[in-house]
C-alpha cells in the first residue's frame, strides 16, 4: 500500500517505542519524510535547483531541513554546534558540482530524520523540561521546545518543497 493512500501519519495512531509526550514530534518527522520522498522522487536536477521568482530551491529546502534538524537536536542534547555543522549550514543552498540529484537529497533527509527519531526514542519524559540554550546568544528554551521546533521546522520546509515543485512543474 502506498503512503498516498494512507491517512496522514498523525491519524495512524501512536508509533510504538516513543514516549506519549513526543508522539507529535514523531508524527511530524515521519510525515515530513513521506512528503519529501514523494515530492523529490519525480524531479529532474534542473527542477530541484530552480529558484522560481527568486524563491529558495527545492534542493536548498532538502539540505536545510536535514541541517537545521541536526543543529536543533544538537542543542537539545545540550551541545554546541561543531565546525562541520557551521560549514554545512553556510553551504546549504549550493547545488554542488555536479548538482545533487533527488536520490542523494532524499537520502540526506532520510538519514537526518532517522537520526532525529533515534534521539527522540532515547529521550525520556523527565528530560523534556530541561533548560537548553540556542546559538551564540544562548537564547533560552527546553529539550521539548527544541524537539518540537525541529519537527515543526521540518514540516515547514517539506511544505515549501511541495509548493515549489508545483510551481516548477507548473502543476
Amino acid at each position: 500500500m502506498s503512503t498516498s493512500s494512507l491517512p496522514e501519519v498523525w491519524l495512524r495512531g501512536a508509533v510504538e517505542g516513543y514516549p506519549a509526550e513526543l508522539q507529535p514530534v514523531v508524527h511530524a518527522l515521519m510525515q515530513a519524510l513521506e512528503d519529501v520522498e514523494a515530492t523529490l522522487a519525480p524531479l529532474a536536477v534542473d527542477e530541484i535547483w530552480a529558484t522560481p521568482g527568486g524563491a529558495a530551491s527545492i534542493g536548498f529546502h532538502a539540505r536545510h531541513l536535514a541541517g537545521a534538524l541536526d543543529r536543533l537536536f544538537t542543542y537539545a542534547r545540550g551541545q554546541a554546534l561543531s565546525e562541520p555543522q557551521i560549514v554545512y549550514m553556510k553551504a546549504e543552498g549550493d547545488p554542488g558540482d555536479p548538482p545533487a540529484e533527488a536520490a542523494e537529497l532524499v537520502g540526506l533527509v532520510r538519514s537526518g530524520i532517522s537520526a532525529a527519531l533515534g534521539q527522540v526514542r532515547a529521550t525520556t519524559a523527565s528530560e523534556l523540561s530541561t533548560p537548553r540554550a540556542v546559538g551564540r546568544k544562548q537564547l533560552p528554551t527546553t529539550v521539548l521546545g527544541l524537539l518540537f521546533h525541529g519537527a515543526e521546522h521540518c514540516t515547514r520546509h517539506a511544505g515549501q518543497m511541495i509548493t515549489t515543485a508545483k510551481v516548477v512543474r507548473q502543476d
